[in-house]
């Protein structure tokens, strides 16, 4: 089985001076809403081994690749492992989708952030908690971080909340992932 790029919801998104954003792109220890069937939350460390070579996560607008905002590589995008989760900075381009989003970010329209990963070989762990099928991300590969506006996570504001099939692997259940993009 191939790992499948997935997305979700992070974190808090503000503007911290014209032509800047930040905030979490991903928030540790944060239970997602009922993705399908399971809940799911981000773990302290889980994205280390990606941050060890970041160079190509890119900051993208609505996970879109014809819509970037920055990249590691390039210097305009900055992620920080802190206890709370992955912080980040950006210098936005002068381009006018960045421009719209700017003004779209300080009256407050969009206020959050999503994030896309795979998850490493044997990178979840899977258990039933209260009656509720909660996967906890261990090691993830982080791709991308993508400012969006649409909830999915109850203690962020923002994430892409879109719904594509994937078959389960663990024994418990099939389970409807947030999306799966091939």
């Amino acid at each position: 089985m191939t790992n499948s790029f997935e997305i979700r919801s992070g974190g808090q998104l503000r503007a911290v001076s014209p032509g800047k954003l930040a905030g979490y792109a991903i928030l540790y220890n944060s239970l997602s809403q009922d993705l399908g069937g399971f809940v799911e939350r981000v773990m302290p460390g889980a994205v280390k081994r990606s941050l060890s070579q970041p160079g190509n996560i890119r900051a993208l607008y609505e996970h879109d690749a014809q819509r970037i905002l920055a990249r590691v590589g390039s210097g305009t995008l900055s992620l920080t492992d802190d206890s709370k989760g992955i912080q980040f900075e950006m210098s936005l381009p002068d381009v006018t989708y960045a421009r719209d989003l700017s003004v779209l970010v300080e009256r407050g329209d969009i206020a959050g952030v999503s994030f896309g990963f795979t998850v490493n070989p044997n990178g979840q762990h899977w258990e039933m908690r209260n009656g509720q099928l909660t996967r906890d991300l261990t090691d993830i590969a982080l791709s991308e971080i993508s400012i969006t506006a649409n909830p999915a996570y109850r203690d962020t504001t923002v994430a892409l909340r879109s719904r594509g099939y994937q078959m389960a692997t663990n024994p418990f259940a099939q389970l409807l992932w947030l999306e799966t993009i091939r």
